[in-house]
């Protein structure tokens, strides 16, 4: 039973329909166009595959005829949720032809359009005749005389012969649309220039919301951790005088996770890319303020000018400084931390140290923060470590200024 729904199933789908009208419609407009260069031809059958032509290749040439093909083909080959499963979503381009190549590939899918629709709309009718032909003389005599003269003793295969007929009809109709939906794809689809720009541009947006989410990491879980260290220090301190500062650098600090994260949605909301807003190493100052008020023992040495970082390098130390000081307080509490910021001759080193405390144990590498820090000076082209070192825990970055 279910091998003969099986068998069934091209007559029950709408798109064994649509796809026969897609091949009809190239059929039709070669007949119109041989009628109107012709007219009055008794057999323009030999025409019908050639004439055309010439008209094919100037409407390939036009780049906007791709996209014309494109929509039929999504509208007619592969009709919604009635398209069978071997092509549930075709790769089909939907921008004109950039090259000669996709000209050239827009030329071979209106001549093979034309070629099999004009074979398919000959079948379509010599197989309705003649399964008409072989049905109806059986079931109304008046009809007129059967196709296949067999003797008389024999008229009873006429009706027997009928879904032979209709069944080979079917199988050409369904064919020829199957061939096309799979044709589709090579023809229609992206050039390799084509999916190359699509890959960058789809990279590029995954390196954004990487970049994003990086960003809003830092923003939201440096202010997190400030917040709750200095609300859980308040609490043990238990002086009006440390609850007044625990809460001013508690709201400073907030209104600059607010700044930055107004900042990052902005880039959401707008194209241009707004990064002279984003802080650089120059604004290192109100991290380590900010650790300091938190009740971290803040040693900073730097050399060199800040302010001749180049931006990206400059903007991304920013952050790596930011994570790892909200990492010594998240993780290690309120212990001595060494900042060293060196600008030397073609590279940039940033180096966090800080106590480890008992409890710890020495281990505290796994966290996402510092492999995105990692991933961060790779993609500058440098490297970055961490980890124990000398009996304290060390991040060390090195960034090429070039």
């Amino acid at each position: 039973m279910k091998r003969f729904h099986r068998l069934l199933r091209p007559v029950s789908r709408a798109v064994t329909y649509t796809r026969w009208l897609h091949l009809f419609m190239g059929a039709v407009a070669a007949v119109v166009v041989v009628g109107v260069a012709f007219p009055g031809l008794e057999d323009p059958s030999a025409l019908l595959l050639f004439v055309p032509l010439p008209l094919l290749a100037l409407a390939a040439f036009i780049p906007g005829t791709r996209v014309a093909e494109t929509m039929q083909a999504r509208l007619l080959l592969y009709p919604g949720p009635q398209a069978p499963h071997e092509h549930p979503a075709p790769e089909i381009a939907g921008s004109p032809s950039s090259s000669w190549g996709d000209r050239w590939r827009v030329f071979v899918w209106l001549t093979l359009r034309l070629w099999l629709g004009f074979g398919v709309t000959v079948v379509t009718l010599n197989g309705v005749v003649l399964t008409l032909g072989l049905l109806m003389p059986s079931l109304w005599p008046p009809f007129g005389p059967a196709p296949m003269l067999l003797p008389g003793r024999w008229g009873w295969w006429y009706p027997l012969l009928a879904p032979v007929s209709g069944a080979a009809l079917v199988v050409v109709v369904w064919g020829a649309g199957a061939l096309m939906a799979g044709l589709a794809p090579r023809l229609l689809g992206p050039s390799p220039a084509e999916r190359l720009a699509e890959l960058e541009e789809r990279t590029e947006r995954l390196l954004e919301r990487t970049r994003l989410a990086r960003e809003l990491h830092d923003t939201i879980g440096h202010a997190l951790t400030i917040a709750v260290v200095q609300a859980g220090a308040a609490r043990a301190a238990g002086t009006p005088e440390f609850t007044d500062r625990a809460l001013a650098a508690i709201e400073d600090t907030g209104r600059e996770a607010l700044s930055e994260l107004d900042a990052v949605l902005r880039l959401l909301r707008e194209d241009a890319d707004p990064t002279a807003q984003r802080p650089t190493l120059a604004h290192a100052g109100r991290l380590v303020e900010s650790a300091r008020g938190s009740g971290a023992d803040v040693t900073t040495w730097i050399s060199g000018d800040l302010n001749a970082v180049p931006g990206p390098v400059s903007r991304e130390g920013y952050r790596m400084l930011q994570e790892c000081l909200t990492n010594v307080l998240r993780h290690a509490g309120s212990v001595p931390v060494t900042v060293r910021i060196e600008v030397l001759d073609g590279r940039l080193e940033l180096e966090v140290r800080n106590k480890q405390p008992a409890e710890s144990g020495g281990s505290r590498g796994g966290g996402s923060g510092l492999r995105g820090l990692r991933e961060r000076a790779v993609l500058l082209g440098g490297a970055a470590a961490y980890g124990p070192h000398d009996g304290v825990w060390r991040v060390h970055v090195a960034l090429p200024l070039q």
